[in-house]
């Protein structure tokens, strides 16, 4: 396949500076041509290993085999370029990994007649990709199941056992005074208990059982078909598994204990983050107990109750998602300077049947403790474009619970909704509670960074609870910070307070945000803010949230005659021009 033309000689040097290999395959005869170093790629010489198809094709993995020549059919067919990953045997039985891409020339007939492919080594990518994919699954130190990878087999079982009656367990296995020994012989030591202990578990463990590293000192078992009342059997057995044998470490033999606490399922949980929330609990009791022991989580009857309340709550929100009764209340944002509204805030509210409306105090907070508020979440979304797309006259503003930032679902259906629609995306204003965000900060970056590429603003909720410092706004890049409105409530009569928010509202400024004071009640509260030169205003002082479009009556009425379900109040304080504001009736 070389020649002595300059350009023939051009392609073969930069083939093989990139270490590549170009092939050309008579479809007719089955003869393949080989060009580059293909010594480097295939351990031989390609042309004494593949001189027709039918021989490279007999030493492409069986398992992958199959793709390619689905590839290729679907080339032939549809012209489509041919792209393909697999495995080839090198003369020493070793597997390489190479990406294949080519096409095919075709007869006056429409048959191929001969295809040209370049195949490019990619070994070295495929064990960073193999090994990315371990990191994300398994823990490092110990090579079981990650916290992520466990919560998954834990959910999924837990789903299981609510679908068929089939009773499970999960326990914390917590290892007893790690620090101290880590404080005594230095973190190796303390890393070969930690190692030790999972291999021990791990021995003593059914196959059908499901165990991980879910951090620190902490192991998470999964015990399938597991009764509550067979949980304590299993829990003595593992402590006195550690009881009557020591651990082995490179500072000798040490006798290590363990502090067990767990819950049966589906009992008493409904999600993964219940089980492990109530076994670390029980855990914990049973190190206060003195450690070495079982402890196993029980509701007490008012529990109980507080969850069936907790489950009802639960179906009368998936109930209202399916019949479409969650519905927004508009609260108005204004600019302290104009008394004009920047942009309103929508607040979530569950409509009943009988029309009655119930406020997202008496619903998300359980919603999201039952593992339903990505769902919400989604419909928050959809609700927001709705009304953007319905009212090219406004902006808006949602918040978002903390798990949404690594929701890339709820992600994809922002971009599918507002990737090519700019002037909905310009209008449309997402806020993250500071406490969420701080949480994973890196996590929360890339959502920030996403979001803005797409357009959308993005505010910071209840700034000061969290304890943002200057490496968390430059690390988030938003848009707007909202000041908690603990701090915001009687600030005119607390000095702690205002000396805080001043602090908060020059660090913002540092960074060129724009400030909103949350929570404004009062004349006295919107002066003061207005004095330390908060941006803009939100709370009952200047309206309360509504169910009616505030926008509409706006342009219905004139700002002269509001409706009668409204009263029109212009807010005297600094700041406050002697524009109008209304002020509909609260929900």
């Amino acid at each position: 396949m070389t020649s002595d033309r300059p350009d023939t000689q051009l392609l073969a040097a930069a083939v093989s500076a990139a270490g590549d290999v170009v092939y050309q395959w008579d479809l007719v005869s089955d003869g393949m041509l080989w060009s580059g170093r293909t010594h480097e790629v295939f351990g031989a010489a390609a042309e004494s290993l593949f001189a027709t198809g039918e021989a490279f094709h007999g030493r492409v993995n069986p398992e992958d085999l199959p793709n390619r020549l689905k590839s290729l059919s679907d080339h032939y067919l549809n012209r489509e370029v041919f792209d393909c990953e697999y495995r080839v045997r090198r003369p020493d039985g070793e597997f390489c990994w190479v990406h294949d891409r080519g096409r095919a020339v075709f007869a006056g007939s429409g048959e191929p007649v001969r295809f040209h492919g370049i195949i490019r080594p990619v070994d070295r990518r495929k064990q960073n990709e193999a090994r990315l994919e371990h990191l994300a699954n398994f823990d490092e130190l110990t090579g079981h199941f990650n916290r992520n990878r466990l919560r998954q087999s834990l959910q999924q079982l837990i789903v299981h056992g609510q679908r068929y009656g089939i009773p499970g367990a999960y326990i914390s296995v917590g290892i007893d005074k790690l620090s101290l020994i880590n404080d005594a012989y230095g973190y190796i030591t303390a890393d070969a208990v930690i190692v030790a202990v999972g291999q021990r578990l791990e021995r003593i463990m059914r196959a059908s059982d499901v165990m991980g590293r879910m951090g620190g000192d902490v192991f998470g078992v999964v015990l399938s078909h597991c009764p509550e009342t067979e949980m304590r059997t299993v829990a003595e057995k593992v402590l006195r598994v550690f009881r009557d044998y020591p651990i082995h470490t490179p500072s000798g033999p040490m006798h290590v204990t363990v502090s067990i606490g767990g819950v049966a399922f589906p009992t008493h949980v409904q999600t993964s983050l219940d089980a492990i929330t109530r076994a670390d609990a029980a855990m914990h009791d049973a190190k206060r107990q003195g450690r070495d022991c079982f402890s196993l989580y029980r509701m007490t009857d008012e529990q109980r109750r507080s969850h069936r309340r907790s489950m009802a709550v639960c179906e009368q929100v998936k109930d209202a998602l399916k019949e479409d009764r969650l519905v927004f209340a508009f609260q108005p944002v204004v600019d302290r300077r104009t008394g004009d509204v920047d942009f309103y805030e929508c607040l979530i509210r569950m409509r009943q049947p009988d029309g009655s409306v119930i406020a997202a105090g008496q619903f998300v907070p359980t919603v999201e403790r039952l593992g339903l508020v990505r769902v919400l979440d989604r419909r928050v979304l959809e609700l927001a474009v709705r009304e953007l797309s319905e009212h090219a006259e406004v902006r808006l503003a949602f918040n978002i619970s903390g798990l949404t930032p690594a929701d890339h679902g709820w992600l994809r259906a922002l971009m599918a909704m507002v990737g090519n629609r700019p002037e909905i995306a310009s209008r449309l204003i997402v806020e993250i509670t500071e406490t969420a965000a701080i949480q994973d900060i890196d996590e929360t970056a890339r959502f920030v960074s996403t979001l803005r590429g797409l357009g959308c603003k993005v505010a910071l909720d209840d700034f000061g609870s969290g304890y943002t410092s200057f490496r968390h706004l430059k690390t988030l890049t938003v848009d707007i910070v909202k000041i908690d409105g603990s701090f915001v409530r009687n600030i005119a009569g607390n000095e702690d307070n205002r000396l805080f928010v001043r602090t908060l509202v020059d660090l913002a400024k540092n960074f060129g945000l724009c400030t909103i004071a949350e929570c404004v009640e009062t004349e006295a509260d919107a002066a003061v803010l207005g004095d330390m030169g908060v941006d803009c205003l939100q709370g009952y002082y200047i309206a309360k949230p509504a169910l009616d479009r505030p926008w509409r009556l706006l342009q219905a009425n004139g700002s002269a005659n509001p409706p009668p379900d409204a009263t029109a109040t212009a807010p005297t304080g600094p700041g406050f021009p002697g524009g109008l504001i209304l002020r509909p009736v609260s929900v």
